[in-house]
């Protein structure tokens, strides 16, 4: 396996840190979910939830310092400069020194799937375990190892597109996670988070049009990789779709149910019809309408 993974990855990448096979990041990805559905959970399960709030504010503005990064490289290594065609980019396999920006890029941006877990470790740090859905789990424990192809077959190219608006929309996420973690008084300046989740609509749905035009132009890139990306951007922009629609079209239907819900919008689920969604993920637990409160999904 070994022997055939660097016989056909990209032979720039090879050697990188975690490139040389895949079977280091299937263990993290692995150990990520034994930690946060098994061991993290049983862990806390007679302990009192951490008071995290520096913590988290501190997290989030490196999130957002870290994503503003690697939109600028992705950005100066190709897509703003007239390099990078948005019809049909193939992968450069020269070193040119722009060329190798953008490959370093693609892993950098393989490592910041790494830093997201500790979206769902802060949630079982403050034993928010209903937060930490199985389809959460699943999206957040399988992006490292469906980078990790893309930087060994095919760093650079068309598909750092996705990298490009991934990335600009994680500025604006973490920035709005950042301003709640700091408390009830900034409250007021939240008020835009039914646009976030648009922007994060609109997100998928550029990318999936990016994709998908490469089964009906010739260019040279693997078709294996414009299926794979195209179709996680239509299965994230429906289930966003579900939460927007669920948490701004219906509120008179949600105000007539003879069950209450709050409207705290400091707080981290939405509850609605066929269950709830946290971090953008309905966890199916419920059939009925249920007593919770809102947050914004998060980005893939």
């Amino acid at each position: 396996m070994h022997n055939y993974m660097n016989k056909y990855g990209d032979p720039r990448t090879n050697s990188w840190f975690l490139m040389s096979s895949p079977f280091p990041t299937l263990i993290i990805c692995l150990s990520y979910v034994y930690l946060v559905k098994v061991l993290g959970p049983r862990y806390m399960e007679n302990r009192k939830p951490f008071e995290l709030t520096n913590l988290l504010i501190v997290y989030n503005f490196l999130q957002v310092i870290f994503s503003t990064w690697l939109f600028y490289e992705i950005g100066a290594a190709g897509w703003f400069t007239g390099r990078y065609n948005f019809h049909c980019q193939p992968v450069d396999h020269s070193k040119h020194p722009q060329t190798m920006r953008m490959v370093h890029a693609c892993w950098w941006y393989y490592f910041s799937k790494f830093t997201e877990f500790f979206d769902t470790i802060f949630f079982v740090m403050r034993k928010k375990f209903d937060h930490v859905s199985t389809l959460h789990v699943i999206h957040h424990g399988v992006m490292p190892m469906s980078v990790w192809f893309g930087v060994k077959f095919t760093p650079g190219g068309h598909s750092t597109f996705f990298g490009l608006l991934n990335t600009f929309v994680h500025i604006i996420m973490y920035t709005y996670y950042m301003i709640a973690a700091m408390g009830p008084k900034f409250r007021p300046y939240l008020w835009w988070k039914k646009y976030l989740t648009t922007l994060q609509m609109a997100q998928f749905i550029g990318i999936m049009v990016h994709a998908f035009q490469l089964l009906f132009i010739e260019c040279d890139y693997p078709r294996a990789f414009v299926w794979w990306i195209g179709m996680h951007a239509v299965m994230f922009f429906f289930l966003f779709k579900d939460f927007y629609n669920q948490s701004y079209r219906k509120p008179r239907a949600r105000a007539k149910s003879p069950v209450p819900v709050t409207t705290d919008i400091s707080a981290e689920e939405v509850t609605y019809k066929n269950g709830s969604v946290k971090n953008g993920y309905s966890n199916g637990h419920a059939n009925g309408l249920v007593r919770a409160r809102t947050v914004l999904p998060a980005g893939n």
